[in-house]
């Protein structure tokens, strides 16, 4: 693989850096991988060679290709960090197999840097997000330098559609107005060229290897304003509650990989490795402005200016349920309904355990069975281990999930006794 040409430009009321990446050992189409904002943001946008390198060797990797080479200097410390994470991926996913890219790049000294050190989080609106910006408002104070002061949101990653993308931005900016931080809007096909053209295999090469280096790879674009960016944890998954023991899944944004995309200019964080999704929610349980303003929903192409989140779907049920879990449900006007009748959760709740990803899920509505109980909703509850039960009878679970629903159950039945 080749990237080169880097340049910038503006048009219209967008400025935009891009470079041409050209494909070596597979045969898939050169393309300009671009990133572009608000012409208002124009000042902190920056044609970095780390944002183009980091958007490209995952995919290099991935796809076969036996070396990168990059037209520009990049940081040392993203070098060497790209090869801690290729060495990580290659473990996970290959057994420890196989040739690591060959990084053919020049290195430098520093980038420009901004006057001062600002701290910025991703802000998609969703569970994860609200309580990474949460949890920063109740434990860095203001003038330190990892005080949020922006908020970084991007189309062109979970939502493609310019209409859904301008209703989802019209809405974290009044939620940014009141929370008093910038929201940065980034416009980037750093994941596009992929979505494409594997459409069979978008979701798990996204989840298992490029989450975390197409999100730095934006943060990296904006260096001229960031000097740290946080991305939120997707949630780790409580192994031995009783003993505040977790288990992080691998997958493309973890706390082994993300601080490896840092450089000297930039630091990038991984937050919220300490909580499941259930501690998520009930970090914001009495957070107004994060109650009223979650987008959960992943149908965006049903967004409206008055709705996020069509209330129907699996994981807009799976919040609903964990709001009533937290007792709060009834104070959100999230959804067009509260509705959580049995035949709404036998509908919406869906895992398959041979899918990327479900092997979590299952854990986060495991996580709910308890709380439902005591909140008088057994009868929920019973679905939902139905539906556990039907899953894990499938046979598609990974072997050290079934390892681990033995040794909890085990767990339990010593531990019962005395709490």
């Amino acid at each position: 693989m080749r990237i080169e040409n880097l340049r910038s430009d503006r048009k219209g009321d967008r400025a935009r850096v891009t470079a041409t990446v050209i494909w070596e050992d597979c045969n898939r189409s050169a393309y300009d991988l671009y990133f572009e904002t608000a012409v208002d943001f124009a000042d902190y946008l920056v044609c970095n060679p780390d944002a183009f390198f980091l958007g490209c060797v995952i995919p290099a990797m991935h796809y076969g290709e036996t070396r990168l080479f990059i037209d520009a200097e990049i940081c040392p410390e993203v070098r060497n960090g790209m090869v801690t994470v290729m060495s990580w991926l290659r473990l996970w996913f290959r057994g420890g197999v196989g040739e690591l890219v060959r990084l053919e790049t020049r290195t430098r000294g520093a980038l420009r840097q901004p006057a001062v050190e600002r701290a910025g989080f991703f802000f998609s609106g969703g569970v994860d997000s609200f309580a990474t910006f949460r949890k920063n408002r109740l434990t860095v104070p203001p003038g330190h330098s990892r005080y949020f002061q922006d908020g970084v949101v991007a189309f062109g990653l979970d939502i493609d559609d310019p209409q859904a993308f301008a209703h989802v931005l019209s809405h974290l900016s009044a939620v940014a107005k009141q929370a008093e931080i910038r929201l940065i809007p980034v416009y980037t096909n750093v994941y596009l060229p992929y979505r494409k053209e594997d459409a069979g295999n978008k979701f798990s090469f996204w989840m298992l290897e490029f989450h975390g280096a197409a999100l730095a790879a934006i943060a990296h674009a904006l260096a001229g304003r960031l000097t740290n960016v946080s991305i939120a944890s997707t949630g780790s998954i409580p192994i031995l509650r009783y003993l505040g023991a977790y288990n992080i899944p691998n997958i493309g944004t973890h706390p082994l990989l993300d601080h490896n995309f840092s450089s000297a200019e930039l630091l990038i964080h991984h937050d919220g490795v300490e909580l499941s999704r259930l501690d998520k929610i009930r970090l914001i349980a009495d957070w107004d402005l994060a109650l009223n303003n979650l987008r959960v929903c992943n149908k965006f192409r049903q967004y409206s200016h008055d709705s996020l989140n069509c209330g129907r779907c699996e994981k807009c049920v799976r919040t609903k349920l964990a709001l009533f879990a937290l007792g709060v449900l009834d104070r959100v006007n999230l959804f067009v309904d509260r509705d959580l009748s049995i035949m709404l959760v036998k509908a919406a709740v869906q895992i398959a355990p041979s899918q990327p990803g479900e092997y979590t899920k299952a854990i986060y509505y495991w996580d709910l069975l308890e709380p439902l109980a005591r909140n008088g909703r057994d009868d929920l509850a019973r679905v939902i281990k139905r539906k556990l039960r039907s899953a894990r009878r499938q046979g598609h679970w990974p072997v050290w999930m079934r390892s681990l629903v033995r040794k909890l159950r085990a767990l339990r039945r010593v531990v019962r006794p005395w709490r």
